[in-house]
């Protein structure tokens, strides 16, 4: 029995078989234009796991990566403009001093040196059962790989993966708050949200033409890469993954990312979302839209309510990550804390103090205040 927020084994093993052969001894950059990491494997408990391996910002040469494969991007430079986007003014001095600290200590301790195990180059990665691994096994077995590495799990959140949580820490691993993400659950059970039933009858009347998964053309890639920098990159933060159109077409191909869209009446990619899906598991990493069209056309919340329908009619759970709290709240989005796992016992005593510099930040001022902001 697999528990609640987990990915049966066979479908996490095809998925991941998919993804190795898209990435595996492949250059990063063709894929996400400012990320440089190397994608291998290792195997625990019968299943492959996906791993990124990052030597450093200084071999690579390269501006700081994304933040989905590099911790100091995750709680530096890429926390202070959440924090000066999102916060009152009044918490923003103290936040930059907090966020200043934790980011010097981490380069110093050279935490970017990192190996992270079930990263699939996307903001949230999903789980199989915890049950299925051996964690002290699987240490060892990265530590003998990369000795030098701290052992990074990201994406476990308290409503979904209590089971790896609980397995981690009891495995010597440190947990770091990074973020607090919105699950929808039993959506096909239960009496859904009145926002949630506007926007499906939206979706039925918007003057836009859908357009499914198998409907993408060649062409849709490249408008796909470009209405998705509008919205993650260019409003939001150039420290977001810059997905290239050839991360799009081989994920499609792949199978790994179901798209769909919306065109205007020329017949232009106007929205476009893609699902990640693994067995009753889904999340929504690519998400872009033209931010040059009024805002009446409401293309976000279209996009949200194919995506809460394909949940819906699927029966499935879905991981919709951070952002946008007050709308997701509204259609019934549950909140919880996001962790990174992180095994360093084996390092320095650098990089074990900027760990536990990083823990204490985010415990004791970065989860009360995103709890009592609602973000």
């Amino acid at each position: 029995m697999n528990a609640p927020g987990a990915v049966p084994h066979a479908c996490f093993a095809d998925k991941a078989g998919a993804f190795l052969h898209v990435h595996r001894g492949q250059a990063s950059l063709p894929f996400v234009a400012n990320l440089v990491t190397q994608v291998d494997v290792v195997e625990a408990g019968g299943l492959p796991l996906p791993v990124t391996i990052n030597d450093g910002e200084d071999r690579a040469g390269h501006a700081e990566n994304a933040w989905v494969c590099s911790p100091i991007t995750t709680y530096g430079r890429y926390a202070a403009e959440e924090s000066e986007r999102l916060m009152p003014r009044v918490l923003r001095p103290l936040l930059r001093g907090a966020i200043g600290l934790a980011d010097a200590w981490m380069r110093h301790a050279q935490l970017d040196r990192a190996v992270a195990v079930n990263n699939w180059l996307v903001s949230t990665n999903l789980y199989p059962p915890a049950a299925a691994f051996d964690l002290d096994a699987l240490v060892h077995t990265c530590r003998d790989r990369w000795p030098d590495r701290a052992i990074w799990l990201r994406s476990l959140n308290t409503l979904q993966h209590a089971d790896w949580l609980r397995a981690a820490t009891s495995a010597g691993f440190a947990l770091i708050p990074t973020r607090q993400v919105y699950v929808f659950r039993n959506l096909r059970r239960t009496r859904q949200h009145q926002n949630l039933r506007r926007d499906l009858q939206w979706l039925d009347k918007t003057p836009l033409t859908f357009v499914p998964h198998e409907a993408f053309a060649d062409a849709d890639f490249a408008q796909a890469e470009r209405l998705y920098a509008q919205l993650y990159l260019d409003k939001y933060s150039a420290l977001n993954p810059r997905y290239t159109a050839a991360f799009l077409r081989a994920w499609h191909a792949a199978g790994l990312l179901e798209c769909g869209g919306f065109r205007d009446a020329q017949g232009v990619l106007r929205a476009v979302v893609g699902v990640f899906g693994q067995g009753p598991l889904l999340t929504a990493p690519i998400v872009g839209y033209d931010t040059t069209w009024p805002q009446q056309a409401a293309l976000y919340r279209l996009l949200m309510a194919h995506v809460l329908r394909l949940t819906i009619t699927r029966d499935a759970e879905l991981n919709l990550s951070a952002g946008a709290a007050h709308f997701k709240r509204l259609r019934g989005g549950m909140p919880a804390i996001e962790m990174s796992a992180v095994y360093c016992r084996h390092l320095p005593p650098a990089t074990r103090r900027a760990i536990a510099v990083l823990c204490t930040l985010t415990t004791r001022i970065g989860v009360p205040i995103m709890q009592r902001f609602q973000l």
